[in-house]
């Protein structure tokens, strides 16, 4: 339409001119270029007007190109450069929170693995050096340091395959009472906090892959055992119907604020500094991950008095384990 505008208002102003040139006895050489000039000029004046956001858009993909992701343009018409100018926004914001990200991720990484090896090259400098003996609990706790490092970079590397769709599922039918027991029996044996286990019915089944699903809980009994207080209790509790299953993870912690519910599946982020010990802050990215894999939904809630409840819903088995 715009374009369409532009083209009558160039012909109406070339036939005024002519026109006029006519009825005051210009020579029609002189009227008709006189004419193309004047109608030019207003092709021009109103092109420019026209394409003035994809200069802007222009000028906006230099500066992201340079890094400057904060650069917006001007998206006034509902027309296809509106339309443009809307996506580019769009684009804009999502490559500005990507590289947010890659920031941030290049700074927890940094930070998670200069904390260990700070610690195993002290202890070693000192064993090199004569001062201190290679006692049993000096390895001891290098070794956990080592084993901190083997579990960040696995983590790291399943966080990557995940979000790489690279991580084959193998789904079957599975029963839930095992694999729950499992879980929170490994649990149990490090945990300060009683861990109790309820099924309903007991003979509860899920579609999916048992080990990812397994990884997962695992994960959530994890952080409920940690930020449990000592002789406190995590409750593990599972449901099915409605073709749905629903595994849900309490603890006595300090629990999530409201504001931080959907912020705690993101790469290495970590609630307050009540819920922040321990931990590189990937486990609920990676549980997030699977369960989004097995078209499921994972969620934090606030648990009353106090604490934290992990919800998880999956597919229920469509014929029993």
């Amino acid at each position: 339409m715009k374009l369409g505008a532009v083209i009558v208002a160039a012909v109406a102003l070339t036939v005024i001119v002519v026109s006029l040139s006519v009825g005051a006895g210009v020579s029609p050489v002189v009227s008709a270029l006189g004419a193309g000039l004047l109608a030019l000029a207003l092709v021009q004046l109103l092109a420019r007007g026209m394409t003035s956001p994809l200069r802007e858009m222009a000028a906006a993909a230099k500066a992201m190109a340079r890094g400057e992701y904060g650069r917006r343009v001007t998206a006034s018409s509902r027309d296809e450069v509106g339309a443009l100018a809307t996506a580019f926004n769009a684009m804009a914001a999502e490559l500005g929170e990507i590289d947010r990200v890659r920031r941030d991720l290049v700074a927890n990484v940094s930070h998670e693995l200069r904390t260990p090896i700070s610690a195993l090259q002290a202890v070693l400098e000192n064993l090199v050096d004569g001062v201190e003996e290679p006692e049993p609990e000096v390895l001891r706790t290098m070794l956990r340091q080592v084993e901190r490092l083997g579990a960040l970079v696995s983590q790291l590397l399943d966080l990557s395959r995940l979000e790489s769709g690279t991580v084959p599922l193998v789904k079957r039918p599975f029963a839930l009472g095992p694999l729950l027991e499992e879980a929170a029996q490994e649990v149990r044996l490090s945990a300060r906090a009683q861990v109790t286990v309820t099924i309903q019915p007991p003979g509860a089944a899920a579609d999916g892959d048992a080990q990812r699903i397994h990884q997962v809980v695992a994960n959530l009994l994890d952080n409920a055992v940690r930020y449990t207080p000592a002789g406190g209790t995590v409750e593990l509790r599972a449901s099915a119907g409605r073709g749905r299953v629903t595994i849900e993870v309490c603890d006595e912690g300090p629990g999530i604020s409201e504001e931080e519910t959907a912020r705690v599946f993101e790469r290495f982020y970590r609630a307050d500094a009540a819920r922040s010990g321990g931990g590189a802050g990937l486990g609920l990215s990676i549980a997030r991950w699977i369960v989004d894999l097995h078209g499921g939904e994972i969620r934090a809630e606030h648990r009353q008095p106090h604490g934290c409840r992990m919800v998880v819903v999956l597919p229920a088995a469509a014929r029993p384990a």
